[in-house]
């Protein structure tokens, strides 16, 4: 049974999801605030987190901040009254994979969770995938860019692998977002162009060259220059 930590400080919505996922066959942890919920990731090792943004003693970016510097690749949804395209980018930006905008229907909730759970579930093509001086183990989830190993989180690794599957051929926005965030995704493309850029920014880290580029109007391809 898949595990989901919820961290949010109001004790009615709190509840609410609580109930919404029991019934829906998972296991939930709660916690109200990203201070009280980080032993809990270590503790009971979750599929999935559901973190607010403003909470007390620690808000939901920095708990996710904190989880990302540890190299957590827990999935984690984020839930925010802030609906303007700079606040979803700063969630996003923070580490979240996906995020929810209060309010919203309890349908819409399990929808996303669902969708974000078959994304930890699913199993990629275990053959190993390379191109260029870029390789990646699906088995192992190890990934190097010449001989310097890189970390990604789930979302990122699942990204990386659909490029590296398909090197040299454009890929449609739609057709990323279907495969990656899955056929329910709900949110807008803004996910996508911000996960490019933790790709790019991880993958040129090292000095490398550019190898994820922008094709305007139709999504983006893997090729060397």
């Amino acid at each position: 049974m898949p595990t989901v930590l919820i961290v949010d400080d109001d004790p009615k919505l709190l509840k609410m999801l609580q109930r919404t996922l029991i019934y829906e066959n998972l296991n939930v942890v709660t916690a109200t605030n990203g201070l009280e919920a980080l032993p809990l990731v270590q503790n009971h090792n979750p599929d999935l987190i559901i973190a607010d943004w403003m909470m007390p003693k620690m808000d939901g970016l920095s708990f996710i901040q904190k989880l990302r510097d540890k190299e957590d690749e827990t999935m984690i949804l984020m839930l925010t009254a802030r609906d303007a395209i700079e606040n979803r980018v700063e969630g996003l930006e923070s580490g979240a994979d996906d995020y929810l905008v209060k309010p919203f229907a309890p349908a819409e909730l399990v929808a996303r969770v669902h969708a974000m759970l078959r994304r930890v579930a699913a199993k990629p093509e275990n053959r190993p995938v390379s191109y260029a001086d870029i390789s990646l183990d699906p088995v192992t989830r190890e990934v190097q860019r010449g001989d310097i190993p890189i970390s990604f989180t789930v979302t990122e690794f699942n990204l990386l692998h659909m490029f590296l599957r398909h090197p040299r051929q454009v890929l449609e926005r739609s057709q990323i977002l279907n495969e990656v965030w899955g056929y329910d995704f709900y949110g807008d493309d803004n996910v996508l162009e911000v996960y490019v850029g933790y790709l790019r920014k991880k993958l040129e880290a090292g000095g490398g060259s550019r190898i994820i580029h922008t094709v305007r109007g139709i999504g983006y391809v893997l090729r060397e220059e």
